[in-house]
């Protein structure tokens, strides 16, 4: 058993990792700024697991704050980090926005953990950093080229990280993960935890749930001219709780093993247009879905599918649930909780 600090923990990923982690008999600070989440979803954590955690109200920008969480809740065994701005074509609009909270607010909260002696910690990345890959499926060796400042500013936090973990090396070193994830969706089986964005959502499969709620008209496919077979964006989506299970192995991985830094790829290894996805949907919510193709979305590439050989040699983790699945419990969760956790 660990104690953990996780940041952003009361967002998507952050909140269904929470439960695998307190499942595993993890203790947990959870921190958020509640920029795009909510606390019930944590009290809804909570009650599925039959478990407490403690959730304060601190963002990761602000160094005194932070400092004041490691004081006062004593020595952390490590954190997983997901705090932070998530969507490509706000980025695109807000460059600066996007640098600050993502890399300012990763190097502060590597200062805090400097400075309290906690070394351990799980990065949230992201596959975007991979930019227009020269093939497919991409391994963690392909080149680095972002063509967004999302994608820029988790690029950038590697590399800190990166050099942070050649600062000290040897036993007294960090243990440092980056995961570069890929296109987590669905939601936990109960119903009672899932993606609520606030205001129009960024992802696919939230617009897609709230145009088949009847709450938007219809879906924008940004593009039908990809040099993919259908034309639409090609992706390789993964089960939230999938991903929640990659978090947990990593974290216990490190701990377990000798300072390090594990860059790993958390994904499919299958490819799934937009409109394969919508199709999906729409075979399990039963009838069709509104939607036109529009031009290009601006940050956008025509397809990332991940190689994630290396996860399952290192960790010995791989998916498990199916396109079908994702679509039924991301269903499931619009279906019980229309307004999200509001």
């Amino acid at each position: 058993m660990a104690r953990l600090l996780i940041t952003g923990g009361a967002g998507f990923i952050g909140s269904h990792t929470c439960v695998v982690l307190l499942q595993a008999g993890h203790e947990l600070v959870v921190i958020d700024n509640f920029h795009n989440s909510c606390p019930e979803a944590c009290r809804r954590v909570e009650r599925l697991t039959g478990r407490t955690l403690v959730l304060e109200q601190a963002d990761v920008r602000d160094g005194p704050r932070l400092n004041s969480v490691f004081d006062r809740h004593g020595r952390f065994d490590g954190v997983i980090h997901f705090a932070g701005l998530k969507a490509v074509g706000e980025s695109v609009k807000e460059p600066l926005l996007y640098w600050h909270v993502n890399v300012c607010g990763s190097r502060t909260l590597l200062q805090a953990m400097a400075a309290h002696g906690c070394r351990t910690l799980v990065f949230s990345s992201s596959a975007t950093l991979y930019g227009n890959p020269d093939s497919n499926p991409i391994a963690e060796t392909a080149p680095i080229r972002p063509v967004n400042p999302y994608g820029q500013s988790k690029a950038a936090v590697e590399r800190m990280s990166r050099d942070v973990a050649e600062s000290q090396p040897g036993c007294k070193g960090w243990r440092l993960a980056c995961l570069r994830y890929f296109n987590p969706v669905g939601a936990h089986p109960s119903g009672e935890i899932g993606e609520a964005p606030q205001g129009i959502p960024d992802n696919l499969f939230p617009f897609i749930s709230q145009v088949a709620m009847g709450e938007r008209s219809s879906l924008d496919v940004f593009g039908g001219d990809w040099p993919t077979p259908d034309g639409s964006g090609v992706r390789d989506y993964i089960h939230v709780m999938d991903l929640a299970a990659g978090h947990c192995v990593t974290l216990e991985h490190l701990l377990d093993g000798q300072p390090q830094l594990l860059t790993l790829n958390l994904g499919s290894g299958c490819g799934t247009s937009v409109l394969q996805a919508l199709a999906a949907f729409e075979r399990v919510v039963g009838r069709s879905i509104p939607h036109r193709i529009v031009a290009r979305r601006p940050g956008d590439v025509a397809m990332t599918v991940a190689d994630p050989g290396r996860a399952a040699a290192v960790l010995g983790w791989q998916t498990e649930r199916t396109l079908a699945e994702m679509c039924a419990d991301g269903w499931h969760w619009q279906q019980r909780n229309p307004l999200g956790f509001g």
